[in-house]
């Protein structure tokens, strides 16, 4: 049990991670993969949809760092990770939303993180837990 959480984590992080990159929007001819759509947006001025797309990129960037094992940070991380995907869903209507290539990824995603910060959440108490169980919890920077 001591190594298979820490395992488990990381496997579900790269599943996350990997089912955000595989979100396909629909277009009028062709299905775009989300990541283009984030990094072609971010660099288009002028557009609402630059500042979604920068907080969703720095989102992605935070799962790349050291950070990823705070709790909180990580939380920051999916919700930056999620504005980009909540702002088209408001911007655009839902009907457009509604083909398998969106839906499964979409959903593989946000359960998959989710477990991700549970089972760090998990980690991080079993960790606390096995160094003596101190009560009060200390500032880690």
């Amino acid at each position: 049990m001591k190594y298979f959480i820490p395992t488990m984590k990381y496997l579900f992080l790269a599943i996350s991670i990997i089912s955000y990159f595989l979100i396909i929007l629909a277009g009028d001819m062709i299905g775009l993969p989300f990541i283009c759509w984030l990094l072609f947006v971010s660099f288009d001025f002028g557009n609402i949809d630059q500042l979604f797309a920068i907080l969703g990129v720095f989102g992605v960037v935070i799962n790349l760092t050291r950070w990823i094992n705070n709790i909180q940070i990580t939380i920051v991380s999916f919700i930056l990770m999620l504005s980009p995907i909540v702002s088209r869903l408001v911007q655009v209507p839902l009907e457009k939303f509604d083909y398998l290539a969106f839906e499964i990824p979409l959903t593989v995603f946000i359960v998959a993180y989710l477990a991700f910060i549970v089972l760090n959440i998990i980690h991080r108490n079993t960790a606390d837990n096995s160094n003596g169980g101190s009560e009060i919890p200390t500032a880690s920077i």
